[in-house]
């Protein structure tokens, strides 16, 4: 009983680490979707710790792993024969949570969570507004954004930046913190789009430029 109690702790430790390590990228989309901009940056200090989590985790589930589907010695499967044969002879049922199955099922949540940002654009609905402008009243604003941490955060930004009547495009990059937007002028006013990233995500705009 001690050493599947071990084997729980390791996997619940395994997947602890994967949920800490995928915050940083959850909490924007759930900041857009939900309209909780605050908790967007919430986690965004873990980011540069994303690789060691990620790390723990492929350790911590390894060794899980390979604790579920080493041999058995001799001793240890009298062992667990054991309180069967004073029960009358019947196997002892083991729990799912037990099981090789719930270990795998942890993995695959596991690497589910470690590839969000490489399709959380799929939580996003489409935003296919045609939008007519005249040439003359179109600007381009640059906007420097701070917390964005990888592409999920990029997908949360546009998503918040396109719902905005009067933009026309939208493209940012986590690696520059940088997100830059073609607007109609006449529609839509600069400090709106500041205002929309940092209320719709919770990011901060440092700093904007019109051209």
């Amino acid at each position: 009983m001690n050493n599947k109690l071990k084997d729980k702790k390791w996997i619940g430790a395994g997947l602890f680490a994967a949920i800490v390590a995928s915050l940083c990228c959850i909490t924007p989309v759930l900041a857009v979707l939900g309209g909780l901009g605050g908790i967007a940056s919430t986690f965004s200090f873990l980011e540069p710790l994303r690789p060691y989590l990620i790390g723990v985790t492929v350790l911590v589930l390894g060794f899980a792993f390979y604790k579920a589907y080493k041999p058995k010695k001799k001793e240890e499967i009298d062992c667990a024969c054991e309180p069967a044969r004073l029960a009358g002879g019947e196997d002892e049922k083991k729990s799912f949570l037990n099981s090789k199955a719930f270990l795998w099922v942890v993995a695959g949540v596991s690497i589910l969570m470690f590839s969000f940002p490489s399709y959380s654009h799929v939580f996003f609905p489409e935003t296919n507004k045609v939008a007519i402008v005249n040439e003359s009243n179109i600007a381009e604003i640059t906007l420097q954004i701070e917390g964005m941490t990888c592409t999920g955060c990029e997908e949360s930004v546009d998503y918040a930046l396109k719902t905005e009547n009067g933009v026309v495009s939208v493209t940012s990059s986590y690696k520059t913190g940088i997100a830059k937007v073609k607007f109609d002028k006449t529609k839509v006013k600069p400090e709106q789009l500041k205002k929309a990233v940092e209320e719709k995500v919770g990011y901060n705009v440092k700093n904007y430029k019109v051209k």
